[in-house]
């Protein structure tokens, strides 16, 4: 018996703005792909956060999480963000689910960083219920969010989107990995960057050609290649329908090529 090939999808919070978005997963999920997605909001989550007063710190592209900030993320992510792209793919004739990363146990998280609060790293991963969801045909919208490893009550984590995809393909031992930005793929002197490994993708950081965000991607790449994931790309939108498109991180340049 064959095991199922899946591909992991992560859409960055600008990204879902982008009119194609919808159509583009309906083509994919038409063309017998079987997807995952896993979606962003920070955008969002951030207004709400100026809105009520509060101002959004980021540290290497990761935000910092109070308690306050965990309950903001909660609303935006797992309530309007997810429910709106949700409905959205629906409407372009997607059996689309939409589920938080806490539901079902999906990740569990520790806090890796003090600093950064209720922040999750080391994530673990339960994927039944979204093996469950693909089984019956559904495609399943999940936001980033974990339950706290350490807390018997079960209390929440904020993980970045781009490491809960990179869990989640490991963990699914997906064919493909796709970031999703508002941007073509990794650029430098305006250009992208067809092929990038591991040490290339370090040094654009060490460089300061890499920031924000794209560190975080990068970091996210690196963990999971690490991790068994035979194809990792940052991409536009285009990236869901083509496998070509973007970047591809690969472990290294001396033994692959694209």
């Amino acid at each position: 018996m064959l095991t199922p090939r899946y591909r992991v999808v992560k859409i960055g919070g600008r990204a879902q703005a982008d009119t194609r978005l919808a159509a583009t997963v309906a083509a994919a999920v038409r063309s017998g792909e079987r997807l995952c997605l896993v979606h962003g909001g920070g955008d969002e989550v951030s207004a709400l956060q100026r809105r009520l007063g509060l101002e959004p710190t980021f540290v290497g592209g990761r935000r910092v999480t109070s308690a306050t900030d965990l309950e903001i993320v909660r609303m935006v992510l797992s309530g309007a963000t997810n429910k709106r792209l949700t409905a959205q793919l629906i409407g372009a004739g997607v059996r689309a689910v939409g589920i938080s990363g806490e539901d079902g146990g999906l990740f569990r998280a520790r806090v890796v960083d003090p600093g950064l609060g209720r922040v999750g790293g080391d994530i673990a991963v339960d994927s039944g219920i979204v093996v469950t969801l693909m089984a019956a045909g559904f495609t399943p919208v999940i936001s980033p969010l974990a339950r706290d490893a350490d807390d018997a009550a079960g209390g929440g984590l904020n993980v970045n989107g781009d490491d809960a995809a990179a869990a989640l393909a490991a963990a699914l031992s997906a064919d493909d990995l796709v970031l999703v930005a508002d941007v073509p793929g990794v650029m430098r002197d305006s250009v992208i960057v067809e092929v990038l490994d591991q040490n290339g993708a370090r040094e654009l950081v060490r460089q300061g050609v890499a920031t924000g965000g794209m560190t975080a991607k990068l970091d996210a790449a690196r963990r999971a290649l690490d991790a068994g994931v035979p194809c990792v790309r940052i991409a536009g939108i285009g990236g869901i329908a083509d496998r070509n498109a973007g970047t591809r991180i690969v472990p290294s340049l001396t033994t692959t090529t694209r």
